[in-house]
């Protein structure tokens, strides 16, 4: 395969160590066959450190370059600051992921088999080892509410529903086509694709910006569940996070519901 491959992470007063783990499972998922184009981290901290030194003896053949400086100026936003050095494959990462050392090279090799496919979404499990189910329809509020900030005894009562909604019944085993939402946490795009939609809708400070590209992206392209790409994935959890949190995800869900359309249940 010579096809260029680009990866972004953003990050935000960064634990390193979680970090270097993120580096380290995608400097053993890279395949040979992969051109590492640009390895970018935009750092949103306030006072961001300087990670070059750190950067090069963590893994020092990934062509990292590092954007810094802009302030927080949320996750979308930052990402964005990345579309002129997109390859012809970008992925989108969080600093919270670490790859199995396959991953890639399925990955890479099936959006190579299927050139309708514009957006591959993994098989993620958390760090407990329990499968997080990171697909979605479109959401109805009591969705989110329940999903969201409704105690583990409440969410048992609505066990269903909240299945039904985040694609419970998605095999393990089998690729699946055209899931409406997939999660930011893994996005590997056909580069012409996350090109052509510029990227994430800035508007959206943090939260539901992977929601709003999801469902640009089926406009143009095919988004395609394959499981055979596994990661780890340890984030999540906005309502634990705080009420800054909780304030951003309400803002972002208004954003979405008045560019999408609302659905209450």
């Amino acid at each position: 395969m010579n096809r260029s491959l680009s990866v972004c992470i953003v990050i935000y007063r960064p634990d390193l160590e979680e970090l270097g783990r993120t580096l380290a499972s995608f400097d053993t998922a890279l395949p040979p066959v992969a051109q590492i184009d640009r390895f970018i981290l935009v750092d949103n901290s306030p006072k961001p450190q300087n990670l070059r030194d750190w950067l090069t003896n963590i893994s020092p053949t990934l062509p990292f370059k590092v954007f810094s400086g802009q302030g927080n100026i949320g996750f979308g936003g930052a990402n964005n600051l990345c579309l002129s050095q997109v390859g012809d494959y970008h992925l989108v990462l969080n600093p919270d992921v670490e790859l199995a050392p396959d991953s890639l090279e399925k990955a890479l090799a099936f959006m190579e088999a299927h050139p309708e496919c514009g957006l591959l979404t993994p098989l993620v499990y958390g760090t407990d080892g329990k499968r997080q189910f990171l697909c979605k329809r479109y959401p109805a509020v009591l969705d989110l509410a329940l999903r969201g900030f409704a105690p583990r005894w409440l969410q048992q009562l609505f066990k269903k529903r909240l299945d039904r909604y985040q694609m419970a019944e998605m095999s393990e085993d089998a690729v699946f086509w055209d899931p409406p939402i997939v999660s930011g946490c893994f996005m590997l795009f056909r580069g012409d694709v996350f090109k052509g939609l510029n990227g994430f809708d800035p508007d959206y400070f943090l939260y539901f910006e992977d929601f709003d590209l999801s469902l640009r992206t089926a406009q143009i392209s095919r988004i395609a569940f394959v499981p055979q790409v596994r990661i780890i994935h340890g984030g999540g959890h906005a309502s634990r996070k705080g009420a800054w949190h909780v304030w951003q995800f309400v803002k972002s869900g208004l954003t979405f519901y008045r560019k999408f359309g609302l659905k209450l249940w």
